[in-house]
């Protein structure tokens, strides 16, 4: 079998169609079946059938399906790894839920990232939903951000940083004013404008865990392109957002901003690492993996965004259009 008879068969499982992997991949449907075909024959297997529903898969067909992600994660793997042979540099990267890649993966980065002359990291922000997938793909060696529901046996899961999440508002909105210390009810709660961060999209972590157990309605949602922007307009008394309470101190020490209290807030979180089994996990991840519960890893994340500098690593970009 070869790597484009493998790739034809995963786009076709991932899509559900010979016609949606064809346009995936930019060749004919032709191109696709014929790859099919020949994987077919040489497994002995039809591997799905055509049903009115859609595509009905065969155990074989599942099992190749799950061991064609591992050999292209592999193989993409070992092309960047001779890469870096070539080039005297290693490469990290890192997938991190929304909320850690603004809060705290900056700080972590760059002081990691210090440590060795020849690494580069390479930061891109997912739905932890998908952490798994990525990492068994070998599309990103670590994956940091909430802990999973569930740890698969190929994988690792090690926490290592607990923290708050707290609502705030700006020291002239009305809860404030009215005395947000002695506490807001449920229902006067839901009925605010809140201002949120891209990780209240997801349905995994605390900012969608709080709002849901608080039973804030979409239509009062408010969702700002990053945290920070959400917090400006809370500032501005423009309604409640939701933060890692060590990323605002200095604004409530300040007063810029109150913290509110009331049903299922504060909420507490952790952090967590999820990376391929030992066996499995590239030289650079395992190091990270061992130098984010030290000390001084801690420190740096608790310093947050504004403490540090510009370093040696480099985001990937995603541009999301909201309408």
């Amino acid at each position: 079998m070869t790597p484009a008879q493998l790739r034809a068969f995963a786009a076709t499982v991932r899509l559900g169609s010979v016609k949606a992997a064809a346009a995936d991949l930019a060749v004919t449907e032709a191109a696709v079946s014929t790859h099919i075909a020949h994987l077919r024959r040489e497994l002995g297997d039809k591997l799905f059938t055509r049903t009115r529903h859609g595509l009905a898969f065969t155990p074989g067909g599942l099992r190749l399906a799950s061991r064609a992600t591992e050999m292209l994660g592999l193989q993409d793997l070992t092309v960047i790894e001779v890469r870096q042979a070539g080039s005297g540099r290693r490469l990290l990267r890192v997938a991190a839920s929304s909320l850690f890649a603004e809060y705290a993966a900056p700080g972590l980065i760059e002081v990691f990232a210090r440590r060795a002359d020849d690494l580069d990291v390479e930061l891109s922000v997912h739905d932890p939903q998908r952490f798994e997938t990525l990492l068994v793909a070998r599309t990103v060696d670590v994956a940091i951000g909430p802990p999973p529901a569930a740890v698969g046996s190929a994988l690792t899961c090690i926490p290592f940083l607990n923290y708050q999440v707290i609502a705030v508002v700006g020291a002239d909105h009305p809860l404030a004013v009215g005395g947000a210390g002695a506490g807001v009810g449920a229902v006067e709660l839901r009925e605010q404008t809140w201002l949120l961060g891209p990780s209240a999209v997801g349905r995994v972590g605390m900012v969608p865990t709080v709002l849901r157990r608080l039973g804030v309605p979409e239509h009062n949602q408010r969702i700002f392109q990053s945290h920070a922007a959400a917090l400006d307009e809370a500032k501005r008394g423009k309604g409640v957002a939701l933060a890692v309470a060590f990323a605002v101190a200095k604004d409530l020490a300040d007063g810029d901003l109150r913290q509110l209290n009331g049903p299922h807030l504060p909420a507490r979180g952790s952090w967590n690492l999820l990376a391929l089994a030992d066996c499995e996990t590239p030289p650079a991840a395992a190091e990270l993996r061992r130098f984010v519960t030290t000390p001084r890893a801690t420190q740096a994340m608790l310093r947050g965004p504004g403490g540090i500098t510009a370093g040696r690593f480099r985001p990937a970009i995603h541009v999301t259009l909201w309408s």
